[in-house]
């Protein structure tokens, strides 16, 4: 029987225009996004990490928001893996063979926390290989999607972005209730050595990006885009001396960087209130899809609002919202007839639709403001001083719960750290004038060309 090729031809412009954002499904595209689903999927080991880390080890919460703050330290450290990148190909080419390498190192490191790891330092180690391994991969995907988010129309702005995290949260909304669940039948260590597979399509979709030797590119053209690192560094200092450029910078470090009290959360969710990993696993599926709904209410409504108003009403809404867990840490839901668990439900399924709105203008804008050649650089520059401004946020938290007393039995003080942290959140707040006035502002035309001598 013959299909109809124009039946077919419908359903490929609706999947085009309905699921890929008008953006054409080349294989080059769907290798991308399978990165970036493989990152959302790596979230099935993240609650066995954590209660490794708390019931194996025998970690306090100090202790893990220390630690999770060092292996952070690639995150922070991407501009290293754009230089490497943009500067140094493999056999010619700068994206496809690191991508190969991001994975196998991946695989490598979860490996070791399922056999060989049995103290602190050992994870420390492992979980940091784990981190450069999707870092690393991390600023190549986002370079090539920085390379086509420049010549977006504004009718698709932001399209790609939202496009790629939206990937993200499908691969977590697989396996965020998985996360738990495993645990209920398996040891952290079995979970840690299935997910070791999963880095590995990493290195084997790699083949699909569509990428051209530099060599052969300088064969057929005098004039190359390969740029040096002293020439890169150059164009760095040209991007950073715009003010459009390091003031928003400069408010997404401090937007990051107030104090979070997560762990002393999760200490507190499983000793005191005694949540189970399959309820934390449903916990994780709500968050992945309150993400995914965030993802859509901003490219469907508010890809258009300027960011000054996004994130201001992001950050109070969600100062506001956050005040709530004192219901919980206080247990005064339970007088009023609120469950522990659909509390934690409904809240986390807020804040994470919230977070999510206010953390898409950012890629938008980060990515915009990228000049040709050194797009994984300066890109994977923005994106670790996000990062760093999430590890300064975990040690100051870190501080603070230790100021405070706060134990994983000891929880007197937690409606204090709540208060602090909140507030603290409201800051940025000051500095929101540093934020363009409106979305024309961040299209910032290209830096001029480095010579490459």
């Amino acid at each position: 029987m013959l299909i109809d090729s124009s039946g077919l031809s419908k359903v490929k412009d609706s999947v085009t225009k309905t699921i890929l954002f008008g953006n054409e499904p080349k294989p080059e595209l769907i290798a991308i996004l399978v990165v970036y689903f493989v990152q959302g999927i790596l979230g099935l080991a993240r609650l066995a990490v954590s209660f490794f880390l708390k019931d194996e080890l025998h970690l306090s919460p100090v202790e893990v928001s220390a630690l999770l703050g060092i292996v952070a330290i690639p995150w922070m450290i991407k501009p290293i893996f754009g230089f490497i990148s943009d500067g140094l190909p493999i056999f010619g080419y700068r994206r496809r063979p690191y991508l190969v390498s991001s994975g196998i190192l991946g695989a490598a490191a979860w490996i070791s926390l399922g056999t060989i790891v049995n103290n602190s330092w050992q994870a420390t180690i492992a979980i940091a290989l784990s981190s450069l391994s999707v870092a690393f991969s991390d600023v190549i995907v986002d370079s090539l999607i920085v390379e086509r988010a420049r010549a977006e129309t504004q009718a698709k702005a932001g399209s790609l972005q939202s496009l790629s995290w939206g990937a993200t949260a499908l691969g977590g909304v697989i396996t965020a209730y998985f996360s738990g669940l495993l645990l209920e039948h398996f040891t952290t260590r079995t979970v840690f050595l299935f997910t070791a597979g999963f880095p590995l399509i990493i290195s084997l979709v790699a083949w699909l990006i569509a990428e051209t030797p530099i060599s052969k590119v300088e064969s057929e053209n005098h004039h190359t885009n390969f740029l040096t690192v002293k020439n890169q560094i150059i164009q760095l200092r040209q991007a950073f001396s715009q003010p459009r450029i390091w003031l928003p910078t400069a408010f997404i470090f401090i937007w990051q960087s107030t104090p979070s009290g997560d762990s002393a959360f999760f200490f507190f969710f499983t000793n005191e209130l005694h949540f189970k990993p399959e309820f934390l696993g449903r916990v994780n599926l709500v968050t992945s899809l309150a993400s995914l709904i965030g993802i859509w209410i901003f490219q469907r409504f508010l890809k258009g609002v300027p960011f000054r108003v996004i994130c201001s009403w992001s950050i109070i809404i969600s100062a506001i919202l956050r005040m709530t867990i004192l219901l919980l840490v206080t247990h005064t839901n339970r007088t009023l007839g609120i469950d522990d668990k659909w509390f934690s439900l409904g809240d986390s399924l807020i804040l994470a639709v919230m977070g999510q709105i206010a953390f898409m203008p950012v890629m938008v804008l980060a990515a915009r403001i990228c000049p040709f050649g050194i797009e994984a650089t300066l890109f994977a520059i923005l994106m670790s001083i996000f990062n760093l401004g999430g590890a300064v946020s975990r040690e100051l938290g870190a501080l603070i719960m230790h100021w405070l007393g706060i134990t994983d039995t000891r929880f007197d003080a937690l409606w204090l750290l709540v208060i602090i942290t909140n507030f603290s959140a409201l800051l940025p707040l000051l500095f929101i004038n540093w934020l363009p006035v409106d979305k024309e502002e961040s299209e910032i035309t290209e830096l001029p060309a480095v010579s490459v001598n």
